[in-house]
């Protein structure tokens, strides 16, 4: 466009004409011209709103911030170290591995891809090239070597070592680690989701240095969230954690921007604090807590729960005592347990029954001849199964059995932790047994004692106690008759070739096909016996805050699973066209 030229104007057509005509209007003409005019505009307006509305859908956006209370002080943040769940809950928030859980599956994290030998005894990682630490530096196979043997080593006791013996770790590259074991071992990948801690901050250290270092307080890790900020008080005890998400995370970033964690001495002050909306959430708090709880609508919370694969019975040393090693017993015994009430009276409804060994979310549960139905009926049963096999009441109501060579009497001491749940099932069991006619005695133990100088020594007609089953569903340490001494916990003595053999094949077993039908011999097996009765298996009971959306607990093992799906949760929504939302 020249100087000389102007530049073009772009009018309506026939504009000087309708605003002419609409000038010769009177006054009251005007006013309902406006009026008309106003309406119509305001209508079209409402229209394009509605239209628009038609096509946009709500979706989650990045932001907000989760207050969540937890139960003990942090000690060490660190996947090496961390054994309380305080510890371990930060952990993995912070840390990443080389596989994680993203929901109930298995995936690459830290590691690109991965390959398996076909011998089952060599696994190579390859790591991705865009890893960083909070700190900027690059993950490399360096640090994975590093954090495994510092598990391997003695002196720092790490509550992981026994996932890590016979295991040969080497780096091959910067980005190559390769892993050697012994023997092949089908869940060996669920150990490689350990977080992996940076050789360039902790390789000096000795290990006395490195158990009291300042850097298990404030932790460096390739997690989805960094520490921002740590609070403490005049005695430099953290009482308030700041995460937030970290920008340069190799995976989804999660949308939930800040994590605050509140540090409280015991459960009914965390309780309390969600009550009174300090803090928005608590998990694994008590099945009494959570009965006590009242969320509705006007709440700030609900509460949501999933089955943990922990396995709680009575379990049955035959070795002790030879009534137990009557198997029409403890099918006597079995019969006259009310599972449901049990769950109703100890666990206020949280907890799922179960009547086999293996945990209740496992694909391969069946259903077997023990029965879930009321005691009452049962018992009356269970008389009749005695009575058929011999054993007749005394005058003092308790069942006897005499031979010409001996006498025995149906009598036995239960054994059991000092823990609130376990003791209100001691005494549950206990009414249901004198009903049927048993004369039965309960001895309650601190839990360390329990351990020690009951379990250890096996000094115990019957065990009142709970398994709990890793991730890897691994059972051979509690059935497999080279377990039946300390420190293994088959604690029932069991002894059985056929179920030896089925658990050391299942450990050797890629197919997932293959291994859930050994799961399901040996179930049947374990059913067949009688070694134990099963009872329940406890919920993860989870006060959340309503705002929050998609909370998905999935497959858990500890409290700390919950964050398996922390990338889908979110409290922040927009709205968008749904041609631009991703399937």
């Amino acid at each position: 466009m020249t100087d000389s030229q102007s530049p073009k104007e772009f009018r309506l057509k026939r504009t000087s004409f309708i605003l002419a005509y609409i000038h010769k209007f009177s006054a009251t003409e005007k006013v309902l011209f406006g009026i008309f005019a106003s309406i119509m505009l305001v209508s079209t307006l409402m229209m394009f709103a509605r239209v628009n509305d038609t096509f946009l859908v709500e979706v989650p956006a990045t932001g907000g911030t989760l207050r969540e209370g937890l139960i003990g002080l942090p000690r060490t943040i660190n996947p090496v170290l961390a054994i309380t769940e305080v510890d371990r809950d930060i952990s993995a928030l912070v840390y990443a591995g080389l596989m994680k859980y993203s929901g109930d599956k298995l995936v690459p994290d830290l590691a690109a891809s991965y390959t398996v030998s076909d011998n089952g005894l060599e696994y190579i990682f390859k790591l991705r090239d865009d890893i960083r630490f909070h700190d900027g530096k690059s993950v490399t196979a360096d640090d994975v070597v590093f954090t495994v043997q510092k598990i391997q080593e003695g002196n720092l006791k790490s509550p992981r070592r026994p996932d890590w013996t016979s295991i040969t770790v080497t780096a091959k590259s910067p980005t190559e680690v390769v892993f050697t074991l012994k023997q092949p071992y089908a869940p060996f990948l669920t150990n490689t989701t350990v977080g992996i801690i940076p050789k360039h901050i902790w390789g000096a250290l000795n290990d006395t240095e490195f158990i009291f270092s300042s850097n298990n307080i404030e932790p460096i890790g390739a997690g989805p969230y960094k520490v921002n900020r740590v609070l403490k008080d005049s005695e430099a005890i953290p009482y308030e954690y700041h995460l937030t998400t970290w920008s340069r995370y190799h995976g989804k970033v999660p949308y939930i921007t800040s994590i605050i964690f509140s540090f409280f001495s015991d459960e009914a002050k965390a309780v309390a604090a969600l009550s009174n909306g300090s803090i928005d959430s608590v998990p694994a708090i008590s099945a009494a807590a959570a009965a006590q709880l009242k969320p509705g609508p006007h709440e700030s919370y609900k509460i949501t729960s999933e089955s943990l694969p922990r396995i709680f019975g009575v379990f049955f040393n035959q070795n002790h005592n030879t009534l137990l090693a009557d198997k029409v017993v403890r099918q006597a015994l079995e019969m006259a347990v009310d599972r449901n009430a049990i769950i109703n009276s100890v666990l206020f409804g949280y907890g799922t029954p179960i009547t086999g060994p293996l945990p209740t979310e496992t694909p391969t549960q069946i259903t077997g001849t023990q029965s879930l139905a009321t005691s009452s009926t049962h018992i009356i049963e269970a008389m009749e199964l005695l009575e058929k096999n011999g054993w007749k009441k005394n005058a003092a109501g308790i069942y006897e059995k005499k031979t010409k060579t001996s006498h025995q009497e149906m009598v036995f001491t239960l054994f059991t932790a000092d823990t609130p749940d376990l003791k209100k099932t001691a005494d549950i069991l206990k009414n249901y047994w004198v009903q049927l006619g048993v004369n039965i005695d309960i001895k309650v133990f601190e839990s360390n004692d329990l351990y020690q100088n009951i379990i250890r020594t096996r000094k115990y007609d019957a065990l009142l106690f709970g398994e709990q089953i890793g991730k890897d569903r691994d059972l051979y340490a509690f059935w497999h008759s080279s377990q039946r001494n300390a420190p293994g916990l088959n604690v029932s003595m069991y002894t059985n070739s056929k179920a030896d053999s089925l658990l050391e094949d299942i450990r050797v077993t890629t197919d997932d096909a293959a291994r859930a039908k050994k799961y399901v011999e040996f179930d049947k097996l374990i059913r067949a016996d009688i070694p134990a009765i099963f009872i329940y298996s406890p919920d993860f009971i989870y006060a959340v805050p309503q705002h929050i959306q998609h909370i998905q607990l999935g497959n858990m093992t500890t409290p700390s699973d919950r964050w398996n799906s922390i990338e889908s949760w979110y409290i922040v929504t927009e709205k968008v066209w749904k041609w631009f939302v991703r399937k």
